[in-house]
């Protein structure tokens, strides 16, 4: 077994299952654990200023070996695994040789090509998978041990000329706060790459702006035997406001460029229902349209239920990093440049999602995103294969080596 891959399997054995309504940071104890142990393991391998702050994020450093001036570059992942599935227990499972076949991971789960095409393209490849009750956590302790384990093939091959390279592992990215406590002042990096993204050879240095939409439909509850022209059930105000948003722009009518909205939670009563929903685009016109639209619905139904019915608060989140990266477009392409040098197609899509590296371009270090190997994250069907994970620590040597050598 590969040292990365060894790495990999250590990490997931922590639940660090993100939680976005406890308000501290980290948002989970787990995560706190984790980050003591890469600290740990930071040292033993020979970095420099291995550090961590009280908020759980480590940074440390791999100082130059050359006189040359080469730029400060940054790797950085997160430690947490999404909120909404379980990251504990987790019992990876090894398939070598993948025949291209479905793949039982128990007695009810079956992980298909039917489902998840995406398979066929790692036929004869190892696999890793869950067992069908948890994640498996490659989003994104894949991306820790990539990073991990390149700096200490640098450190063990002092041959290999580079300049200073940071390291950074943040907590809380699941829940939208990754970048909340980083301290870019301290990191102190040119440029940054995260390891965060999914299959083999892709690069992302456009994602969705983001916003987050809070609403409260207030009712009227009466005695429902006496309830004509009296009652007013918010949850049938609240499907209202549901069925006028445009039915296709929902996630699961949607993908390449195409923003939407998805309603992320519906609880409620007769008397107060409560929905939030996420908006998401990577134009900032039609971003600004679609929160002006779902503000306007809230309008219209307060003018036909009465003032007060619906409240709505809508919150930016994060916006499109291309603005912040296309200026200092060699990251990107230095990135292309070393995957083609590996024989790894590179494949420039953008991300459907947000990413640490997002925020962290607005706060002065541009940060795109490289794949750290998995598929189907946030769920049971999460795999990688194991020589994706490999391949990703070549490709980071390959980016250091090639900004000492132009």
């Amino acid at each position: 077994m590969s040292k990365v891959v060894e790495r990999f399997l250590s990490y997931v054995a922590y639940d660090t299952k993100s939680d976005g309504e406890t308000g501290v940071t980290p948002s989970t104890p787990g995560q706190m654990v984790l980050a003591k142990k890469l600290v740990e393991e930071l040292k033993e391998i020979g970095m420099s200023d291995v550090t961590i702050d009280e908020n759980g994020y480590v940074m440390a450093t791999l100082p130059a070996n050359t006189d040359k001036n080469i730029p400060t570059i940054g790797f950085i992942a997160h430690m947490d695994t999404a909120p909404d599935y379980s990251g504990a227990n987790v019992n990876p499972q090894f398939v070598e040789n993948y025949d291209g076949g479905d793949i039982k991971l128990n007695e009810t789960t079956v992980l298909s090509p039917k489902d998840f095409p995406e398979l066929k393209d790692y036929i004869g490849k190892t696999l890793i998978t869950t067992d069908g009750n948890s994640l498996l956590g490659a989003d994104d302790k894949a991306g820790i041990a990539e990073i991990i384990t390149s700096m200490e093939y640098l450190i063990n091959n002092p041959e290999i000329k580079h300049g200073t390279i940071k390291v950074g592992f943040t907590p809380d990215e699941e829940i939208g706060a990754g970048a909340d406590h980083f301290d870019v002042e301290k990191f102190n990096a040119d440029f940054a790459y995260t390891l965060d993204g999914g299959g083999i050879g892709e690069i992302e240095y456009e994602n969705f702006n983001a916003a987050s939409a809070k609403i409260v439909v207030n009712g009227r509850n009466v005695h429902p035997g006496s309830a004509k022209n009296k009652m007013i059930n918010s949850q049938f105000i609240g499907m209202e406001l549901n069925s006028m948003l445009p039915a296709e722009e929902r996630p699961e009518h949607t993908e390449g460029y195409e923003g939407f909205y998805m309603l992320n939670g519906f609880s409620g009563s007769v008397e107060r229902t409560e929905m939030s929903y996420i908006i998401r685009d990577f134009f900032k016109d039609s971003f600004e349209a679609k929160k002006a639209n779902i503000i306007k619905i809230a309008e219209e139904l307060n003018k036909k239920y009465g003032e007060g019915t619906v409240e709505i608060t809508v919150k930016d989140s994060y916006y499109n990093m291309k603005e912040k990266v296309e200026p200092v477009m060699h990251v990107v392409d230095t990135a292309v440049e070393a995957m083609k040098a590996l024989d790894i197609v590179p494949k420039v899509v953008p991300i459907r999602g947000g990413t640490d590296g997002a925020r962290l371009s607005y706060m002065g270090l541009p940060t795109p995103n490289l794949f750290a190997g998995g598929h189907n994250f946030h769920g049971k069907f999460e795999f990688v294969p194991t020589e994706s994970i490999e391949k990703a620590v070549e490709l980071v040597v390959k980016i250091i080596d090639l900004y000492t050598n132009k």
